[in-house]
């Protein structure tokens, strides 16, 4: 029997934890000979209600899960975890503004950050799920000086699998015809959903598609699709969120498909011109556990004016949360 693998999940209590926990024991993420202890992470007034989760996924008498550790202290939390996934995050109340937003839970993924140095696996890969995620993921990575900068990650490939999908609708063809869509900067209302390299069905996808349908429907039908979700169902999107929280964490750790890429938030390295030191969705290709950007894709001046503004609102919310960057 292989060693369980240690997978640790915040806002454990929540509702996209809830939909993400019983693909985990179900092998949705590792596969089906891997067993898993799950190490859950809740503020101290959700405990009783994580309980409550707890003893639901031991009555799946799963075979893969192997333990539950629910704690509302993240070093224990995070003790010895191979996999994070950081989705706890204050949710944004009324009147409340983005930069608000950014403050109240800039503090909370500081925290985080050196309960994984403290007390992770020096391997751990860290995906941050919880808004706003690029800067929480800054925060955590740099409050984490021991822990590699390229394990952690933030999540675009919610956005990345919607992109995909209003591609496939518009074009009358399975999801798995579309191929290299890029989101690109923040995940937020200022990404870029790229479709200048994308494919439907081997062939350019802006030679299948009207360019006003692009500009002007595609690219903020996606950028604000969370909202829409929000208004349409009442809640914010939880089993489409962890689902992507499991796409994206399965690609990282084995690889993409041959011919194609997705898009992950990850430290940027100057790459196509953004400010190093940002975390900023990019095209990346898999493998082995590694992420390698897509290099030499040509940009546009329409492509090159969005990816400067999602990089000024990212450098902007940078700066607000200075004095958390170690």
């Amino acid at each position: 029997m292989k060693t369980p693998a240690h997978i640790a999940v915040t806002g454990a209590a929540g509702q996209i934890s809830y939909a993400l926990l019983f693909r985990l024991i179900a092998g949705d993420l590792l596969g089906d000979d891997q067993p898993i202890v799950l190490h859950l992470l809740e503020i101290p007034e959700a405990i009783a209600g994580l309980d409550g989760v707890k003893m639901e996924l031991i009555d799946c008498a799963a075979p893969l899960l192997h333990d539950v550790v629910v704690s509302d202290d993240p070093y224990v939390a995070f003790e010895n975890a191979d996999l994070a996934f950081l989705i706890g995050a204050k949710p944004r109340g009324p009147g409340m503004e983005r930069r608000d937003l950014l403050r109240v839970n800039a503090d909370i993924f500081a925290v985080q950050g050196r309960a994984l140095n403290a007390s992770a696996k020096r391997t751990v890969k860290t995906l941050v799920v919880g808004n706003p995620a690029n800067t929480n993921a800054l925060i955590a990575q740099h409050n984490a000086p021991e822990l590699p900068p390229e394990n952690f990650s933030a999540m675009t490939r919610l956005d990345y699998n919607r992109a995909k999908s209003q591609v496939a609708m518009h074009c009358r063809c399975p999801v798995s015809e579309i191929k290299r869509v890029i989101i690109w900067g923040n995940h937020s209302t200022t990404q870029y959903p790229d479709l200048h390299h994308a494919l439907v069905r081997g062939k350019p996808a802006l030679d299948k598609l009207e360019w006003d349908w692009y500009e002007k429907d595609f690219i903020p039908t996606v950028q604000n699709r969370g909202a829409v979700v929000i208004q349409t169902r009442g809640k914010s999107s939880a089993a489409s969120a962890a689902n992507a929280a499991l796409d994206h964490m399965r690609d990282w750790l084995f690889g993409t498909p041959a011919g194609d890429w997705t898009s992950m938030t990850i430290l940027s390295d100057g790459s196509y011109g953004v400010t190093p030191g940002l975390m900023f969705s990019y095209p990346v290709k898999t493998e082995n556990a590694r992420y390698q950007i897509v290099q030499n894709l040509e940009i546009n001046e329409f492509s090159r004016n969005r990816l400067q503004i999602t990089e000024a609102e990212l450098l902007a919310e940078r700066e607000a949360v200075r004095h958390l960057l170690r």
